[in-house]
């Protein structure tokens, strides 16, 4: 099931328990419009968003998404670090 949050983005619920924060690596993914395997290998690297263990599981606060996006805004090529 999926609800809508702020802007055009959408945000999964979780059955009978309402909205959560917590995205699973598909979730986080679709949510960044990158490939899982980007999303792990991004992770693997330490370049990726910020994850948390739940369980054993991999899990993303969409906050850390937001923020993770929000560093990696550009306004031309030249704003870019190419190293």
């Amino acid at each position: 099931m999926v609800a809508k949050h702020s802007g055009s983005e959408e945000r999964p619920e979780q059955d009978g328990l309402g909205k959560t924060p917590f995205l699973h690596p598909d979730e986080a993914a679709d949510y960044l419009r990158i490939t899982r395997r980007a999303l792990e290998n991004f992770r693997v690297t330490g370049k990726g968003p910020p994850y948390r263990k739940h369980g054993g599981r991999v899990v993303y606060h969409i906050e850390d998404l937001e923020a993770w996006s929000n560093d990696r805004r550009y306004r031309s090529r030249s704003d870019k670090d190419h190293s």
